[in-house]
């Protein structure tokens, strides 16, 4: 089975592939067809993305698409930034921008009010004829906001978002030990699960 992951974001591509090691499955990536669209994100919802940008990338390569869309929901924000994740400071946001931001946000708040979460919502879509259909799996996984960035690993939040039961950051976590407990490692589980059992891809 080829699978055309429908990301340009290097870290999620990197555990995308990592986590469907081990299946029968050819991953490609957007470099692998420079000439895709870019897909605006202008959902309302994380499921919104997620099915636009993998309906547009199996429309356009011919082959099954798959999508993420994921963010960060901060209680004390009412759930933002949510799906402005990746925007958050606005013009020319990267992910120190973002951190800061939400940092400044939080400056004031304590400890037991700086609960939050992280959403993956995975979207599989096959081009037009192809008998695939959609899927939609979303995995979720509960932390707080630190008071201060730490460790290298990761992106976009990672240095902020502390996982308990590890009492580390995601970013201070190895990428074997994060798949295993992030929201999206556990979207791709469940994607893993559903290739299996509906699609008939088969383990190397």
């Amino acid at each position: 089975m080829d699978l055309v992951i429908a990301t340009t974001n290097k870290g999620k591509l990197g555990e995308i592939r990592e986590l469907l090691k081990g299946l029968d499955v050819k991953v490609l990536s957007l470099a692998d067809f420079p000439g895709c669209p870019d897909v605006v994100e202008d959902g309302e919802t994380f499921r919104d993305n997620a099915l636009k940008k993998a309906r547009v990338v199996a429309a356009y390569t011919g082959k099954t698409a798959l999508a993420d869309d994921s963010g960060l929901e901060v209680d004390a924000l009412d759930g933002a930034p949510g799906v402005y994740s990746a925007r958050f400071s606005g013009e020319g946001a990267d992910d120190l921008k973002n951190n800061m931001k939400l940092l400044k946000l939080l400056d004031d708040v304590p400890e037991s009010g700086r609960g939050a979460r992280f959403v993956c919502v995975l979207a599989l879509a096959g081009p037009a004829g192809s008998g695939v259909g959609e899927k939609v799996i979303r995995g979720v996984v509960r932390g707080r906001i630190a008071h201060q960035m730490a460790g290298p690993g990761g992106f976009g939040y990672d240095p902020l978002f502390y996982y308990a039961r590890a009492k580390k950051t995601f970013a201070e976590m190895g990428p074997g030990e994060k798949n295993k407990v992030s929201h999206r490692g556990r979207a791709l589980q469940k994607l893993r699960e559903a290739l299996l059992l509906f699609f008939q891809v088969k383990e190397k």
